[in-house]
């Protein structure tokens, strides 16, 4: 049984490349063609594939359906939260999850930091758009017309002398992000807050979500915080791995950081020192 499952399953990355005739499956697996046509039958009664007028097969609607239906039903929070908490071990700085909806970027997942001083971000509440690491991240990765518009359409309030002054900038600096991978906010929101963020890809490459790392310069240095970019990257891939359902990222994989002073990016939203109680 586990074999013909097996063959069956075998059939189905076969027709992604493209529609194949009965003898070309039959080949490709390795059996007789009337084992390939018993296959082929029962894939099709379940809608997984579809046979065309020229007789040939290609991958099914019930298919498409079923793995849309799952994408949709995917929680990248319940997903990528152990993974942050592992972080959040790791480093012991504010660990934040966000994405972007409806023109807005959300944190919907914090880990708070083991020091006193704390971060004022909530979850659920709006980052900073034009400043925020996470925000820069999601942003890159919408296609060029999209992002044009958008950035033409935002306000870029001075929350310090470090923030992005106007579109021309902000459109340089996703450029920056979507070519390197990561993105930083050394003080753009709030001049004692550094952050370093990494994209979360789901199927296909996109961009679904964006974590990161916070802490006050009275914790941390910028260039200590961004020693931690690889820990962060590596988090953003295993949990882009998990999201997308494929193997675990190797824990050897590593990146080079570069100096601080070569981009800018990310922070938590609102005020940002409170110490705890």
């Amino acid at each position: 049984m586990s074999q013909t499952v097996d063959r069956a399953l075998s059939i189905l990355p076969l027709l992604a490349e493209g529609p194949a005739n009965l003898e070309q499956v039959a080949t490709r697996l390795g059996v007789h063609k009337s084992t390939a046509l018993r296959l082929l039958r029962t894939l099709h009664e379940h809608g997984m594939v579809y046979r065309q007028q020229d007789q040939r097969y290609r991958l099914g609607a019930r298919l498409f359906a079923l793995a849309q239906e799952a994408v949709e039903n995917l929680d990248i929070r319940e997903i990528a939260h152990p993974h942050l908490m592992a972080l959040n071990e790791r480093c012991g700085h504010t660990v934040h999850l966000a994405v972007y909806e409806e023109n807005e970027v959300l944190y919907i997942d914090k880990v708070e930091s083991r020091y006193p001083v704390r971060m004022y971000s909530r979850i659920g509440k709006p980052v900073a758009i034009t400043v925020a690491a996470v925000a820069k991240l999601l942003l890159a990765d919408l296609p060029e017309p999209e992002l044009r518009t958008l950035a033409e359409r935002l306000t870029y309030p001075a929350y310090t002398p470090r923030s992005t002054p106007n579109a021309a900038a902000f459109l340089k600096e996703l450029a920056t992000v979507r070519e390197q991978g990561w993105a930083t906010d050394f003080g753009g929101h709030e001049e004692s807050i550094n952050c370093v963020g990494a994209p979360i890809r789901g199927t296909g490459g996109r961009v679904v979500a964006a974590c990161s790392v916070s802490a006050p310069n009275v914790v941390v240095t910028a260039e200590e915080l961004l020693s931690l970019l690889p820990l962060v990257r590596r988090t953003a891939e295993e949990i882009s791995r998990e999201y997308s359902g494929g193997a675990p990222v190797s824990a050897s994989a590593s990146h080079t950081s570069q100096n601080p002073s070569q981009v800018t990016a990310e922070t938590p939203e609102k005020k940002a020192e409170e110490p705890s109680s």
